[in-house]
């Protein structure tokens, strides 16, 4: 936070020093470090430790719109609202006109977006925004928030950050074909998760949180031994997934990755399934069929909510992972297996085994490497990059042409608490794909089940707005649209409520009165 201490700092742009401090802090930046993500981050401290701005942002050119690489004083969740279209707010006109941009005072500018939500109701700042520019190219932007500051202080800034901008664009340019390269690949091995492609490994599933960040480290310790693994998780979390990349990460990439879901077989016949029978071995045997064991061997053998298999099954599946030998069901002829088991289950393991429904020496011999994988609700910043894979996905699959999600939409994507996890979210991606009838995703095309704080136990988009417990659904849904439908009116207008009130064909009292009742603010667009 810039304060008295920043002010005594700027007031050194009367001279030279604090520019030279600046330029060549720069510079020590940009000859020791060439990877991108710590080299625009590395900028920005330097900038902030000789300015002492609020939040600043450095801006890549991503096709047609800006995407926050680098920032500080944003969180997570700011940061990864951080996209702009060219010509969308402030950053986006920057990064269409190549034009710098100076706000005074972010209250009084009809174009200020706030599109993280670092500026609270209360403040005001001063806004200032440069393009990055590489052989006449715009690459990109670099923006910085300040106390509100007086004119002749703002003005010298600009000048210093444009000065920042020219150096900085050389190193970004150099690094830039890599991001893309990058973001290419990524884009290829998302696809490839979901079609299973020869050569997929654990980096290839989306997400870049902490939480994921710390199970991808176990994933490349686990991926190297042929030790059983233990996936613990919620449904719908991407347990098989996981499984699946550990096992193409490994050297038995070239073995068969068989997977089973335990739960889905009926008791009678689990054992049939994971290790085969011979004819005549029971009614219906009326062939000789080999089972999941003999299938994965030099492989993998996925085992899917394994708290779902009978006791009795379990003493056969100890000795399997003890002595790598069992028999098909009907025959006392011993068959060695080779497969590697990684098992799964969204339940408490431990209590099961406390409870006597499930083996204790059995558990231990599973959960020699447990891995834990988060549920949605706790890695949200995965939450747009997911939705994004999902949109291009489905847009695919039903030849649509839904080129994003509005901000209301993100806004409840990122307060529901997903109790589906990973599954439920592209669910409701697909959902809404097929029902919109627009290039944009709005709130009223997502379930209620994200609209509403009774039903769900989650906060509501709009915690303000007072509704019963009984039809809060459609209270709540038609809110969440009207204040769609306003929030838009006030963005063409900018803010101006007289013009937003022709624009809905209603009067201005009425409008009035609905943005009070809906704690919209209507400066926030101007």
């Amino acid at each position: 936070m810039n304060g008295p201490a920043s002010h005594s700092r700027l007031s050194e742009l009367a001279g030279d020093s604090l520019e030279l401090r600046v330029l060549s802090g720069i510079s020590r930046v940009l000859v020791g470090q060439r990877e991108v993500a710590g080299l625009l981050e590395h900028i920005l401290q330097v900038l902030e430790d000789n300015l002492g701005f609020r939040q600043g942002a450095l801006c890549l050119l991503q096709e047609d719109q800006l995407v926050i690489e680098a920032s500080y004083g944003l969180s997570d969740e700011e940061k990864a609202l951080g996209t702009y279209h060219l010509g969308e707010g402030i950053t986006g006109q920057v990064g269409k006109t190549g034009q710098p941009a100076v706000i005074a005072n972010t209250a009084q500018s009809r174009n200020f977006l706030n599109r993280t939500g670092a500026l609270h109701d209360d403040m005001s700042e001063s806004f200032l925004c440069v393009a990055i520019k590489h052989s006449g190219q715009i690459i990109g932007t670099l923006s910085l928030a300040f106390a509100v500051l007086p004119a002749e202080t703002l003005a010298k800034l600009i000048n210093l950050m444009e000065v920042v901008a020219n150096i900085l664009a050389d190193a970004v340019a150099s690094v830039r074909e890599q991001v893309e390269e990058r973001q290419l690949l990524e884009r290829e091995n998302d696809r490839m998760r979901y079609e299973l492609g020869e050569n997929a490994n654990f980096r290839n599933i989306i997400g870049h949180s902490s939480a994921m960040r710390s199970v991808y480290l176990e994933m490349a310790k686990v991926a190297r031994s042929s030790a059983t693994v233990l996936l613990l998780g919620e449904s719908g979390t991407g347990k098989e997934l996981l499984a699946q990349n550990i096992h193409y990460a490994s050297d038995r990439r070239d073995g068969p990755f068989v997977a089973v879901n335990c739960a889905a077989l009926p008791e009678g016949l689990i054992e049939s399934e994971l290790f085969g029978h011979e004819k005549g071995a029971f009614t219906g045997a009326i062939k000789q069929r080999i089972g999941r064991f003999e299938e994965a061997s030099a492989g993998t053998l996925f085992l899917d909510e394994i708290g779902d298999i009978p006791v009795q099954t379990q003493v056969k599946l100890l000795r399997v992972l003890q002595e790598k030998v069992f028999e098909r069901v009907g025959s006392q002829q011993p068959i060695r297996t080779n497969a590697r088991i990684i098992a799964a289950t969204s339940r408490d393991l431990e209590k099961m085994k406390e409870q006597g429904s499930f083996r204790e020496d059995l558990y231990y011999r599973l959960a020699v490497l447990p891995i834990v994988v988060p549920p949605l609700r706790s890695r949200k910043v995965d939450i747009i990059s997911l939705a994004d894979f999902f949109l291009t996905k489905y847009n695919k699959q039903y030849h649509k042409n839904v080129l994003r999600l509005s901000t209301p939409a993100i806004n409840m994507l990122m307060s529901y608490h997903w109790p589906g996890n990973v599954r439920e979210l592209e669910n409701m991606i697909e959902r809404a794909v097929i029902m919109s009838n627009s290039s944009v995703i709005n709130a009223i095309d997502l379930p209620p089940s994200l609209q509403t704080a009774a039903a769900t136990g989650t906060e509501s988009i709009r915690p303000n707005v007072q509704q019963s417990r009984e039809g809060a659904g459609i209270e709540t849904l038609t809110a969440a649209f009207e204040t769609e439908l306003i929030t838009d009116a006030l963005k063409r207008s900018r803010g101006n409520i007289s013009a937003a009130a022709r624009d809905l064909c209603t009067t201005l009292r009425k409008l009035h009165y609905r943005i009070r009742q809906l704690h919209i603010d209507p400066t926030q667009y101007r």
